[in-house]
């Protein structure tokens, strides 16, 4: 657990934060989910090819991960210290395929093509229609979202109603996160790895942002809806993680979408304290 601690520290201060705030035992459980999709993000995402790994070579190192994966799963044990970690939390929650097959199948989505045009527009784009985008961030978010949320209640007892309202929240967060991670990183995504997650054409408009900001408002108020259901030492950090998103989302619906392909938008750390803060009080004030 030590090893996906300082994965997070080095790849994330506001998801970082977040999990300081979960009840002890969430918080290791919440960080080996974390770290994992950070290393399978990782490979797919330039690393590799760095390091001169041809597509075919990326494609055979992700293969050996999930597979790494599962064999952890099934034995308890992996040399690898972050699949380690990763297995001990899948036992104890049960994280299953169903939920790491989807997320894998994400990742390969990602993996260079082995033609270089292919799938790609005539400036060397590969866009995502409505139905990948879908798919794609169901497994690259909306299943971590459900991973955590195995995590948070895998000692409850959870009717279909219950079940059914949390799982949709975990999901629209997954989702509302991965999809304004879309908007900030339109510059890299476009430029350095020729992906158009938001569209199949070359160049988003700010009427296109301003529809994406609806949605993910959208997909924000699914998610606030649910979180009196979360036990109380996960709130505060789900609350928190949820509040940092909505300022983002705030911050872009503020920016062109010009300004978007030249920037990341981020949130001051003076903000982001003040947000914890307020996520801390709202949850202590609904314990009273």
């Amino acid at each position: 657990m030590r090893a996906s601690a300082v994965v997070i520290r080095s790849y994330s201060t506001s998801f970082g934060a977040a999990t300081r705030l979960l009840g002890r035992r969430h918080r290791g459980h919440v960080r080996n989910v974390y770290a994992l999709v950070r290393v399978a993000d990782e490979l797919v995402d330039g690393v590799t090819e760095g390091a001169g790994l041809t597509p075919a070579e990326q494609a055979d190192a992700l293969e050996r991960l999930e597979a790494e994966v599962a064999r952890a799963i099934r034995s308890g044990y992996s040399s690898d210290l972050i699949v380690h970690a990763f297995a001990q939390t899948a036992r104890a929650a049960r994280i299953d395929a169903t939920l790491i097959a989807p997320f894998f199948a994400s990742m390969r989505a990602d993996l260079p093509p082995r033609d270089a045009s292919e799938g790609a527009d005539a400036a060397g784009l590969r866009g995502f229609d409505a139905e990948q985008h879908g798919a794609y961030v169901y497994g690259s978010a909306e299943v971590v979202g459900l991973m955590c949320l195995r995590i948070f209640t895998r000692h409850r007892s959870l009717d279909a109603l219950e079940q059914h309202r949390l799982e949709r929240g975990a999901r629209s967060l997954g989702a509302a996160f991965q999809n304004v991670n879309f908007l900030r990183d339109l510059a890299d995504d476009t430029d350095r790895l020729g992906r158009s997650y938001l569209g199949t054409q070359q160049r988003l408009t700010d009427a296109d942002r301003i529809d994406w900001v609806r949605r993910i408002e959208a997909e924000l108020a699914d998610a606030r809806a649910v979180l009196p259901l979360l036990p109380k030492d996960a709130r505060s950090a789900v609350r928190c993680a949820l509040n940092l998103f909505a300022e983002l989302t705030r911050r872009i619906s503020r920016t062109t979408v010009d300004d978007l392909y030249a920037r990341r938008v981020r949130v001051p750390d003076w903000r982001k304290a003040g947000i914890i803060a307020r996520s801390i009080a709202r949850t202590a004030a609904e314990a009273r």
